[in-house]
């Protein structure tokens, strides 16, 4: 539909002043709010992380895009639960301890909205004991841990081995600058992330296994 194309160019293009405009205008039109979802807002953001995988757009103009989308998201979240819309799964993400940066986490918090998951985010310098509380009582199905700093990264292995001491079923990932897929390996992390937009394809399988 002509209405959802146009949403998925202005998330492409970051347009935030005519993204209200095109999903208003697509309830007007009583189009199904699960297609505005999926085919429009989701679909965009799937596009803008296709363009970051290939250098074609950059963290400043993904965040923008992120934002637009979070804009549409907002005019139809009373909707959504109203039509009883059901999200992928719960991803908790939080940067570890000792680490205070956040905008790494928080490109990833958007593009997993962007993928349909619901994400709780914990912010930065969290501790291993504020995860499990987190993840007990939203029953999460995954876990995103995010490091900037070497000496932050021994607290995911921290996590995860806290996780497995409780008997607790979830899958992690784990990603950052410092962060390799052989340190995944070595403390026992589900899925490695090497940028935002690898970490919904990483969340994406995940979820399905």
């Amino acid at each position: 539909m002509q209405n959802l194309e146009e949403i998925k160019k202005a998330i492409l293009a970051g347009q935030l002043d005519q993204i209200k405009n095109l999903v208003q205008a697509a309830i007007d039109a009583e189009v199904a709010v699960q297609d505005i979802l999926d085919n429009g807002l989701i679909a965009g953001m799937q596009q803008v992380g296709d363009c970051f995988k290939r250098n074609e757009m950059f963290i400043p103009e993904v965040m923008i895009s992120a934002k637009a989308m979070q804009t549409g998201l907002e005019l139809i979240e009373p909707m959504l639960v109203g039509a009883d819309h059901k999200p992928k799964a719960c991803i908790i993400v939080g940067t570890v301890k000792g680490d205070l940066h956040d905008i790494g986490k928080n490109l990833v918090k958007m593009m997993l909205k962007g993928g349909g998951f619901e994400v709780i985010d914990l912010g930065i310098d969290v501790a291993p004991e504020k995860f499990l509380e987190s993840l007990i009582k939203s029953e999460a199905k995954i876990v995103a841990m995010s490091a900037l700093i070497t000496t932050s990264m021994p607290y995911m292995k921290k996590t995860i081995s806290l996780f497995k001491d409780k008997g607790l079923s979830v899958k992690t990932m784990i990603g950052g600058a410092p962060v390799t897929q052989q340190f995944a390996d070595e403390i026992g992390a589900d899925g490695y992330a090497s940028d935002a937009a690898q970490a919904v394809d990483v969340a994406l399988a995940l979820y399905k296994n």
